[in-house]
């Protein structure tokens, strides 16, 4: 199989469960990697991550407030997920994934940064595991024939075939990113890179709850080397909020991507072009750059004046395009670049208004070590005008405020080596470079490095 092809999941499709939980499921799992069918899957996760990083330069003077500490430090996350399927009537599939997760960031409270160093911190909300619906959702099929194509096992898929012209419709509690914005090579930060800005684009402001998911429908068609998908997802009722708001006809986050397969000489690839648009009541950096001028000597003052100034309905949007191309069987290639208007607070995801990432993705075949993976990307994050306005006043975001604002780009280098136990279990170490944490150039450099174990069943 090419290494293009090869399993690859969604950091919002694995899921977790707990070690009793998986226990007791043991006897009813499918072990149908090799199945040309399945008509129900029973499949298993379990993840746990450790970073640290050593001080580093601290040359804010103010008072910061969202800031990463600069004393040395150390992070969790822990998860264990199930994903269970069922095939209900022709081309019908319901999936059914509880989790548990718990973690602690960086000083204790996700602050700091742009790209976030673990894509599960999303979820993890202290030191007691605990146990959700990560989702509950339909997948219906409608094949149109043009020839039918082999789908493989896998997390939340169930062995089986279609045709290669399709019509899929998803609908109900899931992640956008379950069907947008998909590579092969930096999707999933339980297997792949760690940081937030290679499992998406750090700018895609998709709507979704504090943990990632919502409610919504997507739908999918396939025509030839063509994919056009299209969807709507409910967002946070207070930005970056665990209560979702139901209000899709009013508040919600569209989306839009085209897809393109194609052939480089004997290798494939794959080029997305993603627009996406959100309505909710955000709060605008200008307004909230206003009421800080007006309001910063009185007596009281919250600096985090974006709270102030949530005073009606906004539009947020963002033009994007995702590469992954195979150089060889054994070596893959990825870039992600996205632009967005900027003038309005994070929605649901985190502090970037433009965003680039791009790197390769290595397999250890090249010296005998089938299991074996190594990664190495480079992140840019960027602001917009006006947030660099507020955050100069001395105005604090969602996840970044340091009191005032030197700006740069947030630079991020990232490099793992995961390393195959045995079947189905992978140690990694990674690293990661990050220059002006939260755009700031009187901070860091910060050095982070981390363990990561993850098994499959």
């Amino acid at each position: 199989m090419n290494f293009l092809l090869q399993r690859h999941r969604s950091s919002r499709t694995s899921i977790h469960v707990t070690a009793l939980l998986t226990g007791c499921m043991l006897g009813t799992m499918s072990f149908a990697e090799d199945l040309e069918h399945e008509d129900s899957s029973a499949k298993y996760q379990i993840t746990y991550n450790q970073q640290a990083h050593p001080s580093f330069k601290n040359g804010v003077t103010s008072n910061p407030v969202n800031t990463l500490g600069a004393s040395a430090d150390k992070m969790y996350t822990f998860s264990t997920t199930a994903h269970w399927g069922m095939r209900t009537w022709s081309g019908g599939e319901v999936y059914f994934n509880p989790e548990i997760a718990s973690g602690v960031p960086f000083s204790s409270n996700l602050v700091g940064l742009g790209g976030f160093t673990n894509g599960e911190i999303t979820r993890a909300g202290g030191t007691v595991p605990t146990l959700y619906r990560q989702r509950l959702f339909l997948r219906q099929t409608w094949n149109q024939g043009g020839g039918t194509q082999q789908v493989e096992s896998d997390f939340n898929q169930m062995a089986g075939s279609v045709d290669k012209n399709r019509f899929v419709l998803t609908a109900g509690n899931f992640s956008t990113l379950d069907v947008f914005d998909d590579n092969a090579y930096a999707k999933d930060p339980r297997t792949q890179f760690m940081n937030w800005g290679n499992w998406t684009y750090s700018s895609f402001d998709y709507a979704a709850d504090a943990r990632g998911f919502g409610w919504g429908f997507a739908g999918e068609w396939y025509q030839g080397d063509w994919v056009l998908r299209l969807g709507r997802m409910t967002g946070p009722k207070e930005p970056n909020g665990l209560a979702v708001d139901f209000q899709i006809g009013k508040h919600y986050g569209d989306q839009v991507e085209i897809e393109h397969a194609h052939m480089m000489g004997e290798h494939p690839g794959k080029i997305r072009v993603l627009a996406w648009r959100n309505k909710a009541n955000v709060a605008s950096f200008n307004d909230a750059s206003s009421y800080y001028a007006l309001n910063q000597n009185k007596a009281g003052f919250n600096p985090q004046t974006i709270l102030q100034v949530r005073n009606g309905d906004k539009i947020k949007y963002g033009l994007g395009i995702n590469l992954e191309q195979e150089i060889d069987p054994t070596l893959g290639f990825f870039m992600r670049a996205m632009k967005t208007d900027g003038r309005t607070e994070t929605y649901a995801f985190t502090e970037a208004d433009d965003s680039f990432s791009s790197g390769l993705l290595i397999k250890g075949e090249r010296w005998g070590r089938g299991e074996d993976t190594l990664g190495v990307s480079w992140m840019r994050n960027f602001l917009s005008k006006d947030r660099r306005n507020y955050l100069a006043k001395g105005g604090i975001s969602f996840f970044i405020g340091d009191g005032s604002l030197d700006y740069q780009p947030e630079d991020i280098f990232e490099g793992f080596y995961s390393f195959g136990l045995y079947k189905n279990t992978w140690l990694t170490a990674d690293y990661q470079y990050i220059n002006h944490p939260a755009y700031n150039a009187s901070r860091g450099p910060v050095n982070v490095y981390a363990l990561r174990l993850h098994a499959e069943f």
